[in-house]
């Protein structure tokens, strides 16, 4: 049986809808196999599983790995572009102090029990424009030297941290993740960006702050004395609080300029609505805010252009496995496109009548649970549920693309490295991080998914 594929299709296929699902599947079990069991590199275990999904697809051997390279070709040309320019603006605050700044003058002005809900604050600011990791990295330090401070249990402080920067990194762009499920879903940045953090500030409540007063005291693990928190950078040299909360808010706020544009009716060919719409767009709010932090933050802290510009450069070492991910990530799903897969379930999930937004929570579920990885399981997600985000409106694509965010981060376990780095920077055994890391992104992920649901109902 010949399957029908998109007009500009790159390859031609031969397979009932029969084979094709049980390419997909053999595929997608193949990369978790390679991922889970054999330790063998995303990027790697993506291309290999590409490769099987399209011989079993029955693609000819020479044109095994087209689709792949063409998938992966446009999603680093497009999306690997904001990756770096996110990894330049997050090192900038990083390595003047900034970030730094803003942590300090925050736990300046509060009082000790409030403490969990500035950590969570701070998290959902600092998560922003910073990934995960690197956001852990800055905030561990204080968690720590706080708790020691005012003799609290690290979980109730560290807890909150993680949920901010956990669901940032499950449904704000520029993160990767978010980035190349809005790319494959077609949906708009701007509007996925605001109805994203309208979804985060319940979730991070719930699974922050909330969870942490519990979760306390079934893990009341202190602080360890062992933690290095000294600061490197001098106060009196750093940026002010207001010039570092600018440059992470500068971004959110060219972004969401131009959806507010859309949304009220601005005269696109008037000179305010088009340039609203150019300074809207990502890889321009991006620009725009990178050569500002390069200015505000490097310049004008007095940094040579040299210096600035060693910092910019040096971000782009850390993020090449993540960019190499994402592009493989991108092949996989173009050859999931190509192969007519994701044309086949997308009809199944409309034909059992299973609504979009669910079905996307459960697909990135299964996949995270599986590989352990947030990114392969948005990315994979993503590809499969194509077809199914083609007829919805602009808000319920979007609700798609957050639904399979905050899939993503379900349940973290023994497969993600984030789990063992959560459990050696707080002292816990593996019993503790799964009442504690495991359990919060669980709560996470379902408050989210809830939260998308009734925001559904109304828009």
């Amino acid at each position: 049986m010949l399957t029908p594929l998109a007009a500009d299709s790159t390859v031609t296929v031969h397979a009932s809808h029969g084979q094709l699902i049980m390419a997909a599947c053999v595929s997608i079990a193949l990369i978790i196999v390679l991922i889970t069991w054999l330790k063998l590199h995303p990027f790697l275990s993506l291309l290999v599983g590409s490769g099987a999904l399209a011989l079993l697809a029955g693609i000819t051997l020479t044109d095994t790995f087209t689709a792949f390279s063409s998938g992966m070709g446009s999603t680093v040309g497009g999306v690997g572009v904001l990756i770096a320019l996110g990894a330049i603006i997050g090192a900038l605050l990083v390595e003047t102090g900034a970030a730094d700044e803003i942590v300090d003058t925050f736990l300046e002005h509060t009082s000790e029990h409030r403490l969990p809900w500035v950590m969570a604050t701070l998290a959902f600011l600092i998560g922003i424009p910073l990934f995960f990791e690197v956001g852990l990295v800055l905030l561990i330090p204080v968690v720590m030297l706080v708790a020691r401070r005012v003799h609290a249990p690290v979980v109730l402080l560290g807890i909150p941290a993680l949920a901010g920067l956990s669901a940032l990194h499950g449904l704000i762009p520029p993160h990767p993740g978010p980035l190349i499920a809005i790319d494959s879903l077609s949906a708009n940045l701007g509007l996925t960006l605001g109805l994203g953090l309208i979804v985060a500030i319940p979730t991070v409540i719930i699974s922050g702050p909330i969870s942490a007063r519990f979760m306390a005291k079934w893990v009341p693990v202190p602080a360890p004395d062992t933690f290095d928190t000294d600061k490197n950078i001098p106060r009196e040299s750093r940026p002010s609080f207001g010039v570092g909360i600018s440059v992470i808010l500068l971004p959110v706020v060219l972004m969401l300029a131009r959806t507010v544009e859309e949304t009220i009716g601005i005269d696109k060919g008037s000179a305010f609505g088009n340039a609203l719409d150019f300074v809207g767009e990502p890889l321009v709010a991006l620009l725009i805010t990178t050569f500002y932090a390069m200015i505000m933050l490097g310049l004008r802290t007095g940094h040579s252009l040299k210096e600035t510009s060693d910092v910019a450069g040096g971000s782009f070492g850390p993020i090449a496995g993540i960019l190499l991910i994402v592009g493989a990530g991108g092949g996989f799903k173009e050859t999931l496109v190509e192969t007519g897969v994701a044309t086949v379930i997308g009809d199944w999930i409309h034909g059992v009548g299973l609504s979009p937004i669910l079905a996307g929570w459960l697909v990135a579920v299964a996949i995270r649970l599986a590989t352990g990885s947030a990114t392969v399981s948005t990315i994979t997600t993503a590809g499969i549920m194509a077809p199914a985000a083609a007829n919805l409106t602009d808000t319920h694509t979007a609700l798609l693309v957050l639904a399979i965010g905050v899939g993503s981060v379900f349940l973290s376990h023994v497969n993600d490295a984030g789990f063992w780095l959560v459990k050696e920077y707080f002292g816990m055994t593996v019993g503790q991080t799964f009442k504690t890391w495991s359990l919060m992104e669980t709560i996470l992920s379902v408050t989210g998914l809830v939260s998308i649901m009734l925001l559904s109902l109304v828009i």
